[in-house]
Formats: C-alpha cells, structure tokens, sequence
C-alpha cells in the first residue's frame, strides 16, 4: 500500500510550472538592475522564494572566515517587519542542518525533521526542509532554507528549483563583488594618479627652490668676488684723492676731485650693497628695540621722505635679535621703494607685531620658517603696485623697474640678504593699482610667559 504521504501534492507542482517560469524570467530581468547585495537577498526572498509557494524562507550570509552564518532576509511568519530583521539568528558553520549544508556545499532535503537529530527547533515546529548553498568561486556565501509544517513537502521538483534560483543568485553576487572591486580599483587609481600629480607637482617646486638657490648662489658668488676686487680698486682711488687733497689746489681743480670722490664713494656703497647680497657682510647682531629704532630712523630721515609716513607699531613689541644696521639698510630700501612707487597724495605705512609662529600656522605667515618667536616689520604702500608677472622678479639682483640712473636693482636684495642672514624671511603682496605690502619676518627674543597668548596676525 502506497504512503499517503508521498501521494500528497508537493509545493511546486504541475499546476504552477507557467507561474514558476515567468517569476524566474522576472528575477532575470530584474536582476541586472538590483544594486547591492542585501536588495538581491530581500529580494530573493520575498519576491522570488515567496512567489515559489514555498511556506516561507531564510537567507544566510557567511561571514569572510567562512566560520558562521548570519540571517541576512526572510519570508512568512518568520519575518512579520518588513525588511527588518530582530535579534538575527547566527548558525556556526557545520551546526545543524543549515550548517551542515555551508560546511558541504550541498543541498539537502529533509523530509521529516522529527527524525533528524541535528534539526535546531525553532518557534514554529516544522516537518520538512529544504536548504541549498549560495557558492561563488567554490566558496559559500550563503544559504537559502525553506521549512514546512508537513512531512515530504519538498521533493526533486522543489529542489530543482530552488537550486535555480540559488545559481543565480551567486551569479549576481559575484557580479556586485567583481563591481565593488572594479570601483575599489578606480577609486585607487584616482588616489594613486592624485598622490602622484602632488608628488610631481611638490618635486617640481622644489626643482624651482633648488634652481632659484642655485642661481642665487652662483650670482652671489660672482658679486662677492667682484665686489671684493672692485673695493680695492675703490680704496686706492679713494685714499689717493685724499692725498690729492692735502694739498694746494688750484679752485676749479677742487670741484672735479670732488666729484671724484662723490663718485667713488658711491662706487663704495655699490660694492657694499653687492658684498651683503652675497652674503658676505659680517653682521654683529644684538638686542634691539625695534620700535625704537624705526623712530629714530624716521625722524634722521625727515627730509628725505616726501610723503608722510604713518606708524603703526605694536605696544609691548619683542626685542629683536638683528644687525642694527641692517635693520637701518632694510628700513631705508624699503621706504626707498615706497616713496617711488607712491604718487602725491598716497600714503606709506610701518607697522610692527609680536609673531608667534606654530607648526599649525605654516601657510598663514607665508614663509618657509622654523617654529618660535619672531617680530614682523611691514611696510606698506597705496602706490601702482606690482604686476603679478613681476613678483617673482623683484628679488633677483640688479633687477629694477625704475629709470636709468634711479636705482642699481640690489635694494631688496639686500632687504632679502640681511632677512635671511639673520634667520629671517621676507614676503611680498602686491596689487596693480592699490599698492604693495612688504613684511620682514625676524627672530625676536620675547617673554615666553606671553607664547600663548600671542597668535600669528
């Protein structure tokens, strides 16, 4: 006599055949489009398993250790939330029958769970299930069970297609990681093209420093000796016209020796300004008042300033650490240049601060200086302001923009010669039309108690 049992109708029968083909080609189409893997999952299972007349059903995902699953999606009672899953169910690989399917990459098909001893009871007692692996590349990724209260529910037919539905599914997983990885693939080639433009571009400025000190280098060694051989020259000249002088002359002789002298002299100061752009003036810094000593520099140098100069100096200033006469040579090129480059009526302005330069604020201050205390002397103009084509000009010796006969081009290489050999530096900002702004940055030697106070302006 026949089992009853196995007489009953199985899940997927003949009757539903068209029902299961189209809901398969719908999962194909529809398929191409799903993004990420927890769609595919809920997807699956909802709109695929649970179109399939199978009572209801589970997704797991296995971890990258291939070690456990996780439930990633479900359809039926085991699901009453929609797409939300509470206190998902763990199952170690190789535990159970959803375990023991992960662990041997196959199929199984239980058709009376009351006689399995490694069927896991859960809060709705089932008879029968049926569980098929999700593998890719011979790993599994996964597991779709399907249980059902009655006895021999799933036959051949059911695990057909179930098997169907999970080739596809690892089809379209690998599809998502070999997409993820294609987009990891880009996204690190654009870092790697991004790293490398910056490397290119950080090598090709210090290309330009090392050329631009080379350059400097090479003009300042050629000045020094030039300079140094010129001034004997100068000396000689210099001592004999004092000799000449001593004694009797006739009237008309003394104008032209002293326009000899006037002459020499100035050849002296020419050589002088070559021998500091060269580095090679030997400076005796000391402790200086800064604001001190722009007073007493403006107030000697009255008659010459033809505009008026406002002052905007800082109370309780650092003392600075600095050459005063190469802060008296700084004060006086730069003001040289103000003065000839503001029209009547424009307005020149000194201005001193209290610097405190951290490692945070490199870019603000604008010059390539080592952290600690430093006081900044700005001179600014309202004058035509500098081209900007220019400004990476204006420090290269003999370089001038003035007429024949009104300047040598050292003055703010001389400005850039003292600044640097006193630890120092020197930025320019410039506008066509609105002035230039001209700051010498120089060690100071401040009360450390006021470092924290004290922020870079």
């Amino acid at each position: 006599m026949q089992n009853p049992a196995l007489v009953k109708k199985n899940v997927w029968g003949r009757m539903s055949e068209a029902s299961a083909l189209r809901t398969l080609n719908r999962f194909a189409v529809d398929m191409i489009a799903i993004p990420s893997a927890e769609d595919l999952f809920w997807y699956v299972a909802q709109n695929v398993v649970g179109k399939l007349n199978f009572v209801d059903c589970v997704i797991y995902q296995a971890n990258a250790a291939q070690t456990e699953l996780t439930q990633v999606a479900a359809w039926g009672e085991k699901n009453p939330y929609g797409r939300s899953i509470v206190n998902p169910l763990v199952i170690p690989f190789g535990q159970g029958i959803t375990g023991s399917v992960a662990q041997a990459q196959k199929a199984v098909i239980v058709h009376d769970l009351l006689n399995d001893r490694s069927y896991i009871p859960d809060t709705q007692l089932a008879r029968s299930e049926i569980c098929v692996p999700l593998i890719v590349q011979g790993r599994v990724v996964g597991v779709i069970d399907s249980e059902h209260p009655d006895p021999h529910a799933f036959g051949e037919a059911e695990l057909e297609i179930l098997s169907t539905v999970a080739a596809m599914t690892a089809a379209k997983l690998e599809l998502l990681t070999e997409a993820r990885r294609s987009a990891q693939r880009y996204d690190d080639l654009v870092v790697a093209h991004s790293q490398m433009a910056h490397e290119v571009n950080t090598r090709k400025a210090l290309e330009a420093k090392l050329f631009e000190a080379r350059k400097m280098e090479a003009i300042g060694r050629l000045s020094g000796r030039f300079a140094h051989e010129f001034n004997n020259l100068l000396t000689t000249v210099l001592g004999n016209l004092e000799l000449v002088q001593i004694g009797d002359l006739p009237p008309a002789s003394t104008a032209f020796l002293d326009a000899a002298e006037t002459a020499a002299r100035k050849g002296a100061r020419l050589v002088h300004d070559m021998l500091v752009f060269a580095q090679r003036a030997r400076l005796v810094p000391s402790v200086i008042n800064l604001n001190g000593l722009i007073h007493s520099f403006c107030e000697s140098h009255a008659n010459g300033l033809t505009q008026d100069v406002a002052l905007d100096l800082a109370e309780n200033l650092w003392s600075l650490s600095a050459d005063p006469i190469a802060i008296d040579n700084i004060l006086s090129n730069l003001l040289e240049n103000a003065k000839d480059a503001v029209a009547v009526g424009g307005t020149i302005r000194i201005r001193t601060q209290n610097v405190f330069h951290t490692l945070l604020d490199l870019e603000a201050l604008g010059a390539d200086l080592p952290a600690g205390q430093y006081v900044s002397l700005t001179v600014t103009d309202t004058g035509a302001g500098i081209p900007k084509d220019r400004l990476s000009q204006i420090f290269d010796p003999f370089f001038t923009s003035k007429p024949v006969g009104r300047g040598t081009g050292l003055g703010l290489c001389i400005v850039l010669g003292f600044a640097q050999q006193s630890g120092g530096a020197v930025t320019v900002t410039s506008e066509v039309g609105k002035g230039s702004t001209f700051r010498v940055i120089l060690p100071a030697v401040g009360d450390p108690g006021n470092l924290s106070l004290t922020k870079s302006q």
